[in-house]
């Protein structure tokens, strides 16, 4: 059977897979890092892909590939294709001044109507609004909008040419400026914003082949790619039911639908997925960095942490970390700052900090779950992903302030994973997606004592809500 290739090129690294089209069995791997920082020269990207793609054997034998990546990011393109300037990634907030400014002047329902979400700092249209008021220059020169997949994409192509730009449907649903109901862009949008029309990228479908590269991918069918988490969804042969909580360097719970959302509180992105589906996204700024910056602070590192974790009591006893160490998007608080409660001379040890820190992850997790709950989505049962689920408490503390059972799949590149089975899809030509054999999972089931652990995390998350306010 021929093989595939998936990439993903996330916010800290690349990585690639090659699989078998027909059994999805791996055959070889490769990775490569990304610079920090929430502005980068795509040109970093390209790099670390050619890096993890010879790390990985190269394309020669390989029958298409396809390129998943970050979400939001501005990737501002000139008239000849040049960069125009660093490209802002989703976790850049300087943009929330332009955020706010847009949902004052069309307000939350108009956007969630029209695009499916509210504008918040990461979407790529509160970045173009920011680069018309910052840097006009910059503005004027920006002929035509990519997002990081696409730009990849468009390289691994070749062509150089403006009108080759590609995305798909998950991928343009996180711009602000497309509509997942209708399937189609707002071109007055981005003229509203940035000042002028640009080229925007064709919008595939979900197995629509992006043409044949040229390069690195020499001869090799390139797929549509998608954002990183339809493409983990993907990966993981997620379903209507399904709620995927992913825990890498922010939090995001997301859940496969037949139908369209839309959130006029702006809590829920109304987000397409990578088969044709919908996938409402609840993200957090805020994740496996906070438990990150817990160990720095009491000098261990994440093993040591998770061991900590595990000495204090469910609760830790009444303290409570409320985690916006990054500002934060659920909700969509970007210059607040982290706080610690109730702080005595009992629970002022190492353990009881590791507990809170775990536990406040968990809590911001489960307030995400809520609003997409919200939105009329019924949850079958949870996927825990990303670096942070092998965390054994964790874990736990999912199960419990959910109050069900919380299915670990076995470690895995799901996003590239994704990838690679899209770029199976197009190799086929099928009506859906290869069947490849799915992760195992392992199931931790809740304990009592989750429902008190919310319920103080709320009072002390209210604090903050009052103080910002």
């Amino acid at each position: 059977m021929a093989l595939v290739a998936g990439i993903d090129s996330s916010t800290q690294s690349c990585k690639v897979v090659v699989r078998d089209a027909g059994s999805g069995e791996l055959v070889r791997s490769g990775r490569a890092g990304h610079p920090e920082g929430t502005e980068v020269d795509p040109a970093a990207w390209e790099e670390a892909l050619t890096t993890a793609l010879r790390e990985a054997g190269g394309l020669d034998d390989v029958a298409a590939v396809s390129v998943a990546g970050q979400q939001h990011g501005m990737v501002a393109l000139d008239e000849d294709g040049r960069v125009v300037r660093p490209a802002l990634l989703w976790n850049d907030t300087r943009s929330a001044p332009q955020a706010e400014r847009l949902v004052q002047e069309r307000g939350g329902r108009w956007w969630a109507r029209a695009t499916g979400s509210v504008p918040v700092a990461s979407y790529t249209v509160t970045k173009l609004a920011w680069l018309a008021e910052h840097e006009p220059d910059h503005a004027a020169r920006t002929a035509a909008v990519a997002l990081p997949h696409d730009w990849l994409t468009w390289r691994l192509r070749g062509t150089g040419r403006l009108e080759d730009l590609v995305t798909d449907r998950s991928d343009a649903s996180g711009t602000g400026y497309w509509s997942p109901a209708a399937g189609n862009y707002l071109p007055e949008v981005v003229r509203a914003v940035l000042g002028h029309e640009v080229l925007l990228p064709r919008v595939l479908g979900p197995a629509e082949a992006a043409g044949e590269g040229s390069g690195p991918a020499d001869g090799t069918s390139l797929g549509p790619g998608a954002g990183d988490n339809a493409a983990a969804a993907l990966g993981l042969g997620a379903s209507p039911g399904d709620v995927v909580l992913s825990v890498g360097t922010s939090g995001v719970v997301s859940a496969v639908t037949d139908d369209p959302t839309s959130d006029e509180h702006g809590l829920v992105s109304g987000f397409a997925d990578a088969t044709g589906r919908f996938l409402p996204l609840a993200a957090t700024l805020n994740g496996a960095r906070v438990l990150d910056a817990t160990a720095r602070m009491i000098g261990t590192d994440l093993p040591g942490l998770d061991r900590l974790a595990t000495q204090a009591p469910r609760g830790a006893d009444g303290l409570v970390l409320v985690p916006y160490l990054e500002g934060e998007r659920t909700p969509n608080l970007p210059h607040a700052t982290g706080s610690l409660h109730g702080l005595t001379l009992g629970t002022a040890t190492p353990a009881h900090l590791a507990r809170a820190a775990v536990e406040s992850i968990a809590c911001l997790l489960a307030d995400a779950v809520d609003a997409i709950a919200a939105q009329g989505v019924e949850a079958r049962r949870f996927l825990l992903v990303g670096g942070a689920a092998r965390s054994l408490s964790l874990r736990q503390a999912l199960a419990d302030v959910l109050a069900a059972p919380v299915l670990v799949p076995t470690p895995d590149e799901y996003v590239a994973n994704g990838a690679a089975r899209q770029a199976a899809w197009v190799v086929t030509g099928d009506a859906g997606p290869p069947t490849w054999p799915m992760p195992g999972l392992s199931t931790v089931q809740p304990a009592s004592g989750g429902a008190a652990v919310r319920e103080r995390y709320a009072e002390a998350r209210g604090h903050v809500l009052d103080r910002v306010d």
